[in-house]
């Protein structure tokens, strides 16, 4: 067995595909805590995160000897770990008013500027307002602007067409900027 820290995605799949189970510590050591922090980014609680992750992980492993194209393991298992935050999201329909109270807080330091302190009220209006938008815009919000991801790695990522993910993020930036405007303007 080849050293697992310098196998890519690819190589780990076929590694698994052809008998050798120890590819999966490659694999967990090289994506969990991406995923935690993805499923964390969905449902903002640490310890439901890690379970959102363990229970992915489980799905991964079961099916990871009919993933065709092992090059695909990065937006497959991704779109795994979205799909169970996205359910935990709509089994539990609640709200987390944690970030709204932390970002709706007064800053009781005066050292401050006020620029800065218009900066750190506009991202903080930014942040309470993407979680308002529809789990589908907030996806592809947080995999184009924070993970990087191309509309087409999105589209294979979601399983959407390439002109979804476009309008999606299109309505998504319309959504904002309204919001962003009303919220930044009236204060």
């Amino acid at each position: 067995m080849k050293d697992t820290t310098i196998l890519s995605d690819c190589e780990l799949v076929l590694e698994y595909q052809s008998g050798n189970r120890a590819a999966l510590s490659g694999l967990v050591k090289k994506w969990h805590i991406p995923f935690c922090k993805l499923a964390y980014w969905y449902v903002k609680d640490a310890d439901v995160a890690k379970d959102i992750v363990q229970e992915s992980w489980v799905i991964i492993f079961k099916k990871l000897d009919t993933l065709k194209n092992p090059k695909q393991f990065k937006s497959w298992s991704i779109s795994i770990v979205n799909r169970k935050a996205i359910d935990w999201i709509r089994a539990n329909k609640r709200e987390s008013n944690k970030l709204n109270t932390f970002y709706n807080e007064k800053d009781k330091s005066n050292t401050i500027d006020e620029s800065e302190e218009q900066k750190t009220k506009l991202i903080s209006i930014l942040k309470i307002e993407m979680d308002v938008l529809p789990t589908n815009q907030k996806m592809i919000i947080k995999l184009f602007y924070t993970e990087n991801y191309s509309l087409q790695q999105i589209s294979e990522a979601l399983k959407i067409s390439v002109g979804t993910a476009k309008s999606r993020l299109f309505h998504a930036r319309e959504k904002l900027k309204k919001s962003l405007k009303h919220k930044y303007h009236e204060e």
